[in-house]
């Protein structure tokens, strides 16, 4: 789209621009210089016939979400938490990538996880609970709806007009997937208004997820509070909202074996374009590019930017340019996830053999490794605490790091808090909560999260490594340039854990076993 010269208004303004500026053009401002591309019919003729003439649109509504119904229960567990208060969960606005053109919209998660709505629905859309007499809340969804096709935004709008993005959704509609009532959004400023300001409704608005609606949101406040007050109230809601996250209900898990399955079958296509990626002069991008279109193809999209990292480039944690070579011998480290419909991401990360067979010193750094990842899942179980799962990994970590002769004392002395000399190979946690968000529950309280006890519902990585980067002295040469990371995705049960991501490989001999069968050896 970006070359095309149809008519079209400046994206980010909502009403078209004249075809003819009335100001010269010495006098154009920045903001206006943007129509010069734009070549949009304006006569009056051109008006009535492009609103002419179309055929009736489908009959009926949409059935509901099938998250609908568990989104409900979540907006119910919020709701009662704040009674009497006014609660607003924007899912935030369409994010410039370049000058005039957007990135692919993609919803704060906190407001697709109390809608259901996931892919890109719906820009600039906001839910709001409002307190309700009988100490609840009702649910109003505000949005932009579908506009009439006698209007500009039908056929001038670059951002929100249907000849240009499809058509949206109705207020029907979108009110009967989400089981949610909804209203304009040009009906929200006031709506936010209605009993706020002094000695009124209590308003939060989620932090960070929509400049503009917190802007509303603060005038409809007045002068209630001081700005380190109403900072602190919003943050206890956003807080709140990512401890609903830390267990996940049935749909939740549902969709979280959704993404693992589908990243399982970009790993394996990553594998089968093995031998283009070592011919190619980018070949970590032949890898990326693998797994990522997959992605579009299976789900919704990556649900972080994917990790190729080939050779010492394994030894950055969070290699994304990946644009290096794949040499055999090497070792190429790729970490990924395929991010479904509904916004629910795998993190998977998988250490190959370039040419499909470990090396010795490949291969003891490897198990050792995946020895650090079984002693995490001993522990995995309700009752231990998220702490527990790093613990035990580290354990053997500086076991084998002691074993090698790397540490300066004994493991026991690296593993004081004073010590920590085993940490110079692996400065990252064993384990981060996974669901909406590739590290979900970032706002949960440090009692609930590190401190927490694991409980049934919970989803989270194991992901123990160890990188011997190529200008590290204290390791032996042979061992330098040499990074392994595994990462599962891992499920409490009522009795233990399951290993969503057990269907990939993760011992040396199956890896090497998977590969030769996908390479057709």
């Amino acid at each position: 789209m970006g070359g095309m010269t149809e008519s079209t208004a400046t994206p980010g303004t909502p009403d078209a621009t004249p075809a003819a500026p009335e100001t010269s053009p010495r006098d154009q401002t920045l903001a206006d210089r943007g129509s010069n591309r734009s070549q949009r019919p304006s006569s009056e003729a051109f008006r009535r016939f492009i609103a002419e003439r179309w055929a009736d649109r489908p009959a009926g509504t949409p059935a509901p979400l099938p998250a609908a119904p568990y989104a409900a229960a979540r907006r119910a567990r919020i709701s009662a938490l704040f009674p009497g208060e006014r609660l607003v969960l924007p899912a935030g606005p369409l994010k410039t990538r370049s000058n005039d053109t957007d990135y692919r919209f993609r919803p704060h998660s906190a407001f697709a996880h109390l809608t259901g709505l996931g892919t890109d629905q719906e820009p600039d859309a906001v839910l709001v609970l409002h307190p309700t007499d009988d100490g609840g809340h009702e649910a109003v969804l505000y949005f932009r709806p579908l506009a009439g096709r006698d209007t500009e935004e039908f056929f001038a709008d670059a951002r929100y007009g249907e000849f240009w993005v499809g058509a949206r959704p109705t207020l029907d509609d979108l009110a009967a997937l989400t089981g949610v009532r909804t209203a304009a959004l040009e009906e929200l400023a006031d709506a936010l208004a209605k009993d706020a300001g002094e000695g009124g409704v209590r308003i939060r608005v989620v932090p960070g997820a929509d400049d503009a609606v917190a802007a509303q949101v603060d005038e409809a406040r007045g002068g209630t509070a001081t700005a380190d007050e109403l900072a602190e109230a919003d943050a206890a809601l956003a807080e709140a909202l990512s401890e609903l996250r830390l267990t996940k209900d049935e749909y939740e898990v549902e969709q979280m074996r959704a993404a693992v399955a589908a990243t399982i079958a970009g790993f394996e296509r990553i594998v089968r374009n093995l031998p283009r990626a070592v011919e190619h002069r980018r070949g970590e991008r032949v890898i990326e590019s693998s797994f990522d279109g997959h992605a579009r193809e299976e789900g919704n999209a990556v649900g972080y930017e994917t990790i190729a990292a080939s050779g010492d480039h394994a030894t950055t944690l969070h290699w994304t340019r990946n644009d290096g070579e794949v040499r055999p011998g090497d070792l190429v480290l790729v970490d990924a996830g395929v991010e479904v419909d509904s916004l629910y991401t795998a993190d998977v990360t998988r250490t190959l053999p370039v040419d499909g067979t470990f090396t010795d010193v490949q291969r003891r750094i490897y198990q050792a490794v995946l020895d650090a990842a079984d002693a995490a899942f001993a522990v995995a179980k309700p009752g231990s605490r998220f702490r527990d799962l790093h613990a035990a990994a580290m354990e053997v970590i500086a076991a084998r790091l002691a074993e090698w002769g790397l540490l300066p004392g004994t493991a026991e002395e690296s593993l004081d808090p004073e010590g920590q000399y085993h940490r110079r190979w692996m400065v990252h946690g064993t384990s981060h909560h996974l669901g909406l968000d590739v590290h979900d529950c970032a706002q949960a309280r440090r009692e609930l999260y590190l401190d927490g006890v694991l409980e049934p519902g919970m989803v989270f990585t194991i992901e123990p490594g160890l990188y011997f980067k190529s200008d590290d002295l204290v390791v032996p040469e042979e061992y330098r340039g040499i990074g392994v990371r595994i990462e599962d995705d891992v499920l409490i049960t009522e009795d233990g854990h399951e290993n969503l991501s057990a269907a990939l490989p993760r011992r040396p001999e199956d890896v090497e076993a998977w590969m030769a069968r996908l390479l057709g050896r």
